[in-house]
Formats: C-alpha cells, sequence, structure tokens
C-alpha cells in the first residue's frame, strides 16, 4: 500500500485533500508544518507527498527541497498544493524538485487524476529500483566469481611459468637461456631445452594457435612431449645400440603431428621450431614446422635466417617436414623466437619484422645469456610504447663458446 503525507498548516485543507484520497487503499499521514513533515519522512517511507506551498516557518518551497537532501534509494512523489499560478512560481517549484502542481480551491477529479500519474511514475521507478537491485546482486556475484578464476589464472600463470625449471644453463660448451612472457595470465608458447644424450642438447619452442586457457592447457600436453630425457618420456630420444640418440627432427615435428590428430581432440593446432645441438663441434640438425625463421647471429652482429617455413603441427593429416642442417661458430648464437616479436606492433600498428628485430640484435650484440633477453623485452617495450604486448612472448638462445 502506498503511504501518503499531506502537509498543510490548516486541519479543514488536510481533511479535504484526505477526503479524495478514501477508497483508493492508501495509508495517509498528517504534518501540520514542514518540520514535522521532513521528520516524519525520515522514519517513515513516504511514496507521495501533498504539501501546500505557504506555511508558515518552512515553507512547501523550502520542505521541497530538505526533502530531496535526505539521504534515501527511494524516489518521493510531490505534488504542490498552491494558489499562484504563474510561470515563474512554477519554474522554481520544479528547479527544487516539485513533480507537479494542483491549483486551490482542489478539485477532486484533478486531484485524483495528478495522483493516478505520480502512481504510475512510482510505479516504473519501483519497478526500475528492483532491476537495479537484481543488476547489483549479479553484479556482485560476477566480481566474486571473476576474483576467483582471476585467482586461478594468477596460479595457472605460476604453474606455467614453473615449466621453464631453468631459465639459464650453463654447460662447458656454451650457454642455454630461455624466457617466457604471456600476453595475458596464461599464454600459449612455450620454450625448452633437454638432454639428449652426452653432449648434445635438444632447443625448441612452441606457439600454440590462439590464447587463454585452452592455449595454455595444450601448450602444457606439448610440453610433455619434449621434457624427458628417456625414449618413453620423449618423442626426440630414441635409443640406440650406445644408449638414448635424438631422433631426426624432421621425424619428432611429424610424430608432434600425428599426437595431436590423433590423441588430442582439439581444433587448436602449434608451431614448432626444434634443434638438435651438438656441443661439441657446433653442428645442428633442425626443423621448422610454421614457426617463425630460426636466427643465427654471427660474431660481427649481422643475422642469418634458416628454414623454409613448413607447415604447423596439428593441421593437416598428410602433412609432411624436412630438417635441415647448420653450424654454429665459437661466439655465434642460436635463436628461437615465437611471431609475438617479429609481430609486435608500435603504437601506428607496424610490425617490428625481421628488419627491425635484426637491428636490435646487432645493438644488442655485446650482451649474453638473460640480459640479452631482458634487453630484448625491454626494447620490444619501447618499439610497443608499452609492456602490454598483444601476443606471447618468447625466445630460446643457444650461445656457442660463451
Amino acid at each position: 500500500m502506498r503511504h501518503v503525507l499531506i502537509v498543510d498548516d490548516s486541519r479543514a485543507q488536510r481533511m479535504i485533500v484526505e477526503a479524495g484520497l478514501r477508497g483508493h487503499g492508501f495509508i495517509v499521514h498528517h504534518a501540520d508544518c514542514g518540520a514535522k513533515a521532513l521528520e516524519l519522512c525520515s522514519r517513515q517511507n513516504i511514496d507521495l507527498v501533498l504539501s501546500d506551498w505557504m506555511m508558515p516557518g518552512m515553507t512547501g518551497i523550502e520542505f521541497c527541497r530538505a526533502l530531496r537532501a535526505l539521504p534515501s534509494d527511494r524516489y518521493v512523489y510531490f505534488i504542490l498544493l498552491t494558489s499562484k499560478s504563474d510561470k515563474g512560481a512554477v519554474a522554481e517549484g520544479l528547479d527544487v524538485g516539485a513533480d507537479d502542481f494542483l491549483t486551490k480551491p482542489l478539485d477532486q477529479g484533478e486531484l485524483r487524476a495528478r495522483i493516478n500519474a505520480g502512481e504510475r511514475v512510482l510505479a516504473m521507478e519501483r519497478a526500475l529500483r528492483g532491476n537495479n537491485a537484481l543488476l547489483s546482486e549479479t553484479l556482485d556475484r560476477l566480481r566474486t566469481l571473476y576474483a576467483a578464476l582471476d585467482r586461478d589464472l594468477v596460479e595457472a600463470r605460476n604453474l606455467q611459468q614453473s615449466l621453464l625449471r631453468e631459465r639459464f644453463h650453463r654447460y662447458e660448451e656454451g650457454e642455454v637461456s630461455l624466457i617466457l612472457r604471456s600476453s595475458g595470465h596464461v599464454g600459449g608458447d612455450m620454450v625448452g631445452f633437454f638432454e639428449v644424450s652426452p653432449g648434445v642438447t635438444g632447443l625448441y619452442g612452441i606457439d600454440v594457435s590462439g590464447h587463454g586457457v585452452t592455449s595454455a592447457l595444450l601448450t602444457a600436453r606439448l610440453y610433455g612431449l619434449l621434457s624427458g630425457a628417456t625414449p618413453d618420456q620423449n618423442i626426440a630420444v630414441t635409443m640406440g645400440p650406445d644408449g638414448p640418440v635424438g631422433r631426426p627432427p624432421a621425424e619428432v615435428a611429424a610424430a608432434m603431428n600425428r599426437l595431436m590428430l590423433s590423441e588430442i581432440q582439439t581444433e587448436r593446432y602449434a608451431t614448432l621450431a626444434y634443434a638438435e645441438i651438438n656441443r661439441t663441434n657446433g653442428h645442428i640438425r633442425m626443423v621448422q614446422a610454421g614457426h617463425p625463421y630460426p636466427v643465427i647471429q654471427h660474431r660481427d652482429g649481422s643475422i642469418s635466417l634458416l628454414g623454409e617455413g613448413g607447415l604447423p603441427v596439428g593441421l593437416l593429416d598428410e602433412a609432411t617436414y624436412t630438417g635441415f642442417e647448420t653450424r654454429l661458430e665459437p661466439g655465434e648464437r642460436l635463436l628461437i623466437l615465437s611471431d609475438g616479436i617479429t609481430e609486435c606492433p608500435n603504437p601506428d600498428g607496424v610490425e617490428l619484422g625481421q628488419e627491425g628485430l635484426a637491428e636490435i640484435l646487432r645493438n644488442l650484440g655485446d650482451l649474453t645469456g638473460t640480459r640479452l633477453l631482458d634487453a630484448l623485452m625491454w626494447e620490444l617495450a619501447r618499439w610497443h610504447g608499452s609492456e602490454d604486448f598483444p601476443d606471447d612472448m618468447s625466445c630460446a638462445v643457444y650461445e656457442y663458446g660463451a
């Protein structure tokens, strides 16, 4: 039921107004001055006010202004009762927050019509307030859900980063350095290395299509194919007469392609660059499966691109892969980079490209190990204009004779 407040210093006038409300289900309250009306409104939820304009002490205009200043999430429909009809008075009433006017002497039919109009406004306001309350409750639940998801994603990011058990490893013949930076909480890039056999190291970069949790899970699955040091754990290692030996890199890409298409039910695919490095003489066997061109940086700072592209893994049953070989001279290094680096845009949308990468690497030619990779990320952030990269970044480096 609606609560209606009648405010007038004349009891007879209040009775006249109340007579027009009888039989319509209102709960009627009375106040003979603005101060009492304001005190009543502060403790009772009033829906509609009919207030005289001219009253001793606090006028109807002053009461309306004070009522609007009360802290409340409920709207009160305010009708001023007045004998004034000039436009200036009407404008003043509207300016302080009045919704409607009734001129004295009151016409009961007009009174009822104005109250009906007020009820329609209040019904819409109450419905809107109910919807807002429901929306606020829903938003609170979503915030709680997102906070939980964010905590889970932060943990997932930590777990993904933990897959890089060693970001730097020094051999007698050279050094391996790795860096992995996701554009979101988790990403689809992965780099790593493992011992194939004494004196031989496997170095790889993987980039799963897409971003987010699905790509990260597939990345972890593919990481498991190259993480072990025995033939039953690592698809790049097989058993020879004298112990574990490396499989030809082209066979590694083909094996990963078969496993993705037969065992991993997903529409995602991945690019792969895998290198088997003989640390004793610098000889390298490689395969490039859709991954950006591996790079050799020579002692004078210049670079050479390796490979001919190739098809990604997990895309086509009939895909074939061709390996190639190269050799590092002492003082040279091999870099396996994801496309997030070469495709990193500047603020104008221009990608870094191979030429931009070559210039950065020339400028960083004197740096080695993790200092080189940290400086590379800093240069990319300077090119992009921020450290919030649009794609995952990863790089694996082997420095021969470092």
